[in-house]
């Protein structure tokens, strides 16, 4: 049988600028970690602008952006390739990672820790002082150039014994921290993004900090930025604000019924 190799994935090209709304120095401390060639580690909880800052510094850096969800099935075979059989022939596709190191793209590894422990092993090398990615079953290591920059996320509230980032780990890269933004600029980036009026934005985002008081309380996580933009849009196609809550937001962070009627009591008090 013949060793072909397929195209590699096809990577995303950022050609128009991602709407986000800088909140510190997180730009120019990634500019700076891209000049160094250091891999990036963004913590924070679930839909507060990790992805957008991510699409937002490819776009900037006018560099190709290989994004990966992780999930409990990953593996490293997942992230780096495997040899296929395709019309009789044995055929090597690249995957996302390795694509991503070939290209010389940003690979963004989204909630890294949802993914099985021997992709740690396989993204150590790229996030060192050596920056390579060993591809064994092709005999093949190969040296990631320049451009290349390894970026993960994880939720640190989302933390547990069987799923934590370790110390290796942790330590080969610079992390930010991010968080939802404060409430005024919160409320103009729901503004921005759902066309709904100041007064209307302002009262999602304060039902969100009461969703968020909840956390610890019979919710993981209260709403987030991302659902009060689902939210936004909604009301912004004429569903009324507590209608959007319900199906934007409630039905989103919990099932449980006496937190649902919590939940909607509280989009009531406020719209």
């Amino acid at each position: 049988m013949q060793d072909v190799e397929l195209i590699s994935p096809q990577l995303a090209i950022v050609d128009a600028e991602p709407y986000y709304q800088v909140v510190g120095d997180e730009v120019s401390l990634f500019e700076s970690s891209y000049r160094n060639c250091l891999p990036v580690l963004l913590k924070g909880p679930t839909g507060c602008g990790k992805t957008r800052f991510v699409e937002y510094m490819a776009w900037k850096l006018k560099r190709p952006l290989v994004t990966v969800a992780c999930h409990d099935d990953l593996t490293a075979a997942d992230l780096v390739g495997r040899y296929l059989i395709v019309g009789g022939q044995t055929v090597w596709m690249d995957g996302p990672l390795a694509a991503a190191v070939r290209a010389g793209a940003i690979c963004y590894l989204d909630e890294v820790v949802e993914a099985r422990k021997d992709t740690m092993v396989v993204i150590h090398p790229l996030a060192d002082s050596r920056r390579v990615l060993p591809i064994e079953k092709r005999g093949e290591l190969v040296h990631a150039p320049e451009g290349f920059m390894l970026v993960i996320s994880y939720n640190p509230g989302y933390q547990s014994v069987l799923k934590e980032l370790k110390q290796s780990t942790r330590q080969r890269f610079v992390a930010f921290e991010f968080d939802y933004p404060d409430p005024e600029l919160e409320a103009a980036i729901v503004a921005r993004e759902t066309g709904i009026g100041a007064d209307l934005a302002a009262r999602l985002v304060k039902f969100a900090a009461m969703t968020r008081n909840l956390k610890g309380s019979g919710l993981d996580e209260g709403a987030s930025t991302r659902l009060l933009v689902h939210a936004g849009k909604l009301i912004a196609d004429g569903v009324t604000p507590v209608a959007a809550c319900r199906a934007a937001i409630a039905q989103a962070v919990t099932d449980e019924p006496e937190m649902l009627a919590a939940i909607h009591e509280l989009s009531s008090s406020v719209f």
